[in-house]
């Protein structure tokens, strides 16, 4: 990763691991159908409207930033997606996942059903395009799937599958199914192993992270 040269207009555009993919294929299958803006590296609290020099400047510190490099890991890289709300909002959507974290002990299931707040002037609403839901780190579930949502982005990520080493897998669905590893060797002389999940509303942007936890019982 480095830092692009911000002293002109630029955009960094580069294909997700699946578009270098189809790409190398080189058969025609290489389409691209949807993109996605970031601002990860902009601080807005940096935004100055009392700056001595009157309004031209209020945002200089913003535009100074240096702009980072994009590169295709979704666990470091444009965790702030740009989203286009409906005018007239007053209150960001959010998510409500029914768990400020997740504890399974090895082999024990747990389905996450999100909901969305806050989003087209509805309290409560299911999202028509679903969520995407990252976990850190693959190796600590048995199976990771994603139900609900039927085409053919959804049925490519919910059958992807991983080798045994420390990377992240994305799913796709209305409802977001996981199961613990029952492989003791995961955990070594530890009893518990520990990573993150990330829900985002593929319609809202909405997005939250919560921490898993797997308990050694074997």
């Amino acid at each position: 990763m480095g830092y692009l040269d911000n002293s002109i207009v630029t955009v960094d555009a580069i294909l997700t691991k699946k578009g270098r993919e189809l790409l190398a294929k080189g058969d025609g299958s290489f389409k691209i159908t949807q993109f996605a803006l970031a601002d990860d590296e902009i601080d807005y609290t940096l935004y100055n409207p009392s700056h001595p020099s009157g309004s031209a400047l209020y945002g200089e510190a913003i535009e100074n930033l240096p702009l980072v490099e994009a590169f295709p890991d979704e666990t470091q890289i444009m965790k702030y997606k740009l989203t286009t709300l409906p005018r007239g909002t007053s209150k960001l959507p959010v998510l409500d996942l029914g768990f400020a974290s997740v504890t399974l002990k090895q082999g024990a299931s747990v389905a996450i059903t999100p909901q969305t707040l806050n989003y087209l002037g509805a309290t409560s609403l299911f999202e028509a395009s679903g969520y995407t839901a990252t976990i850190a780190d693959s190796r600590v579930l048995n199976s990771f799937t994603g139900v609900g949502v039927n085409t053919d982005e959804a049925e490519r990520l919910n059958t992807a599958t991983t080798v045994g080493t420390n990377v992240s897998k994305t799913v796709l669905g209305t409802s977001i199914n996981l199961t613990a590893t029952s492989v003791n060797t995961l955990f070594g002389t530890r009893t518990q192993l520990r990573t993150t999940i990330t829900v985002i509303g593929r319609d809202s942007g909405a997005r939250l992270t919560i921490p898993v936890t797997i308990t050694k019982t074997n």
